[in-house]
């Protein structure tokens, strides 16, 4: 069949393409982003500990700086609780650490546990004040609470770049109410954040994490319920730590948890088209050399970029972390591995 354009359509349709071609370009000139999660350094230095420069002549340097300077890091990622019993992630301090990370020209990803304390696989606890509350009223207190603390760091002067709606909701979010037994619900939780954010920042990259980068299977069933039922999202978001892949019985090393990694990596782009972020990475405060192999194998996977969760805490910090990366207040060879171009660079 012959189609006859008209000068006019010709011309808008040359104009469409070339506005394709351009956000097509931009979108893959975006730099990778080698990043740090240190949501806890506001109360680090509340307590006392202090950050030093690595070698013969340690000098004392603010954390952010010192990973912006000395670790090649470029971005900064924040969590934030609802009511939590201290102010540590509170919207006040979750904005004071953004405007910090932007003063250093660092980008912004904010990442909404939907808790007054830790969400994770093991713990996805309804904030206290919303827990007696109609669906359409928890809706509307998410919404709201996304919202508020986006439009807090906006009035500040920072513009963040990716958004999580939930922290590592493997098995969902603000359980039973949301979790994957009630994919409607948790449909219409994350889809709450998600228009939540865009009001505030249209252009921020709505990101929904979960846990184990390396079990293609609940990747699959996370993203297969939300596409089902109308799910909104623009990245994919991952955690990946060898250590409690071990844990949990997985053989073969780092190496084979990093080869599923890759390989679910490829999997996820390919099916659901939508872009990876390693948004959680770490391995044990001893393992420098090998913690920086790691980073390096995965910067070059097809990802958007990579976050080492909490570098900087000691050995055994608030209760026994022990997968951050610093020694004495100083950054070990881990972070090295950020200061390496990518096979794409």
């Amino acid at each position: 069949m012959r189609t006859i354009f008209s000068n006019k359509s010709l011309k808008t349709l040359l104009t469409l393409l070339a506005a394709i071609m351009v956000a097509g370009t931009a979108r893959a000139e975006k730099p990778f982003a080698r990043g740090a999660d240190v949501s806890w350094i506001t109360q680090m230095e509340a307590e006392g500990l202090k950050f030093y420069t690595r070698g013969a002549e340690p000098r004392e340097m603010e954390c952010m700086q010192l990973l912006r300077d000395s670790c090649a890091v470029d971005a900064i990622r924040l969590r934030v609780w609802v009511n939590p019993d201290e102010r540590w992630n509170a919207k006040e301090d979750v904005v004071a650490k953004a405007v910090r990370a932007s003063r250093l020209g660092l980008r912004t990803m904010i990442d909404f546990h939907f808790s007054d304390t830790w969400a994770d696989p093991a713990h996805q606890v309804m904030p206290r004040a919303w827990q007696k509350l109609p669906f359409d009223s928890l809706t509307s207190a998410l919404a709201n609470h996304v919202s508020e603390v986006l439009t807090a760091i906006k009035e500040a002067g920072v513009t963040p770049e990716w958004v999580q709606i939930g922290n590592e909701t493997t098995p969902g979010m603000m359980l039973p109410t949301g979790s994957l037994d009630n994919p409607v619900q948790l449909t219409a939780l994350n889809n709450a954040g998600y228009d939540a954010v865009k009001s505030v920042f249209p252009d921020a990259a709505v990101i929904v994490h979960l846990d184990g980068g390396n079990l293609q299977a609940q990747y699959d069933r996370m993203f297969d319920l939300l596409e089902s039922n109308g799910g909104r999202y623009d990245m994919i978001g991952m955690s990946l730590y060898p250590y409690w892949a071990e844990q949990q019985g997985e053989k073969g090393g780092w190496q084979k948890v990093a080869a599923d990694c890759t390989a679910n990596i490829d999997h996820l782009r390919a099916k659901y088209g939508k872009p990876v972020m390693i948004c959680e990475i770490g391995m044990p405060y001893d393992q420098g050399a090998t913690c920086k192999k790691l980073i390096e194998q995965m910067m070059d996977t097809p990802v958007e970029g990579i976050f080492y969760w909490e570098p900087q805490a000691p050995a055994g910090y608030n209760g026994g972390y022990t997968l951050g990366c610093f020694s004495d207040g100083a950054p070990t060879e881990a972070l090295d591995a950020f200061k390496k171009k990518r096979v794409t660079e």
